[in-house]
């Protein structure tokens, strides 16, 4: 890149760069935000603390000045369902932290860790001085938990609608060769038959049942056709997933937006909704390569629904530091380093311009600079990470000021600290 160019990209980043050193300096966020329904606020990877702490400093902001009604996550629904009562009933079964360490689906460090439980904990503070139906949520958006939901729906059915019990367990005894385990349910379905029918069938029971009711009957019902979802979304996830292909990653985040969908009408009008998911399903894809290979997110999806309530997606990055990820699927997590950032992508030009870290809000985008509407590359990393290949993978071509509508530059970054070691055994997720 000829040396003018990249001195007038330095420049025009060093103009619309805010300093970020406290909660306060969000403001201009904060502004930028006003009365939008949807802000959906990401990571650059699945084990930095500072990404979660940014992120937590900002929904505390959204939460207790802008009136935000719940948090959903890239979590599965029946562990978050376990913290959602943890931090809104008026005598929980559990606090956060017995929540958490009873967490054991596989990378556990991306949840049970201590920047989510110190939000918690602070929510769950916040809370106790609400009355019930202006309790903040906190719900698990994810698609994985098929055999978990499955014994959930079965539960409230025989308590409540027994009528429908034999067709639930028709659904349960489905899936009962596959011993829990994802993908031999997932290759077997390359035979000419699936569970589709069956669970498909007690989610239909479950949503012509006995209306919604009130109070903890209506929670409870909910909390059921909401499982009956994860199973059919898990299902269809799950025989696409063998094919290859972009089938299977839309199928998880139409899910992941549809479930959006249910909490926003669930906690009814003027209801607002933080999302903490990973950059690369809050980042609209139509601003990345993912476009090109047919695939959509949850950005995308929910500019697409809800631009006229207002859509807000915030992005984060660093330039270097460390974190926690496995180097294979299902081992064991490590800290591991994470080297300075390729140059020519976003984080490198950021650093370059402006060493410290900072908070960009762009402008609208036919005001943008070139450097917002040029394609550069940006790292993000997974819960399989391997330093040593980063700069043959992990760069993701983005159209920055398109993908995002604002976006946290960190500089050297640290590791998320585990609640728990990792449990022994082979991962039962089968995508992040």
């Amino acid at each position: 890149m000829p040396r003018r160019v990249l001195e007038r990209r330095r420049d025009e980043v060093r103009a619309l760069a805010r300093p970020l050193r406290a909660p306060a300096d969000l403001d201009p966020l904060l502004e930028r935000i006003g009365d939008a329904a949807y802000v959906l606020i990401g990571e650059a990877s699945h084990g930095t603390a500072d990404f979660y702490r940014w992120r937590a400093e900002l929904t505390r902001r959204l939460v207790a000045e802008r009136g935000f009604s719940f948090v959903a996550v890239e979590g599965e629904w029946p562990d978050f369902r376990r913290l959602h009562r943890a931090v809104t009933a008026d005598r929980p079964a559990a606090t956060p932290a017995e929540v958490l360490a009873g967490h054991r689906r596989w990378p556990t460090w991306m949840w049970a860790n201590t920047e989510v439980l110190a939000f918690a904990d602070w929510l769950r503070e916040h809370n106790s001085r609400l009355p019930a139906h202006r309790r903040v949520g906190f719900h698990g958006l994810d698609v994985y938990s098929l055999w978990d939901s499955l014994r959930a729906v079965v539960d409230y059915v025989r308590r409540n609608e027994p009528d429908h019990l034999e067709r639930t367990l028709a659904a349960t005894r489905c899936f009962e060769p596959y011993a829990e385990d994802p993908r031999r349910y997932a290759w077997a379905t390359l035979a000419p038959s699936s569970c589709e029918d069956a669970v498909v069938r007690m989610l239909t029971d479950l949503r012509s049942g006995g209306g919604d009711g009130t109070g903890t009957r209506r929670e409870e019902r909910f909390d059921a056709e909401q499982n009956a979802a994860v199973a059919a979304g898990a299902e269809a996830y799950y025989r696409a997933m063998v094919h290859g292909g972009p089938e299977s990653w839309n199928i998880r985040d139409t899910h992941m937006t549809d479930t959006l969908d249910r909490l926003m009408a669930h906690h009814g009008d003027g209801a607002k909704a933080v999302v903490w998911e990973h950059n690369t399903h809050i980042g609209d894809a139509r601003y990345t390569d993912m476009a090109e290979e047919g695939m959509v997110n949850v950005g995308q999806l929910v500019r697409e629904r809800h631009a006229a309530a207002g859509v807000v997606l915030v992005g984060f990055g660093s330039y270097s530091g460390t974190v926690l990820a496995a180097d294979r699927w299902g081992a064991p997590v490590r800290r591991l380093p994470v080297p300075a950032a390729r140059e020519g992508s976003v984080e490198h030009l950021l650093h370059e311009a402006h060493p410290e870290q900072a908070l960009y809000v762009f402008p609208a985008e036919a005001e943008q600079d070139e450097w917002l509407r040029a394609e550069l590359g940006h790292r993000a990393i997974g819960v399989v990470y391997r330093p040593e290949r980063e700069r043959w993978g992990n760069y993701v071509p983005t159209v920055l000021g398109g993908r995002y509508d604002a976006f946290l530059a960190l500089s050297a970054t640290t590791a998320l600290t585990a609640l728990q070691p990792e449990p022994a055994g082979a991962a039962d997720r089968a995508g992040v």
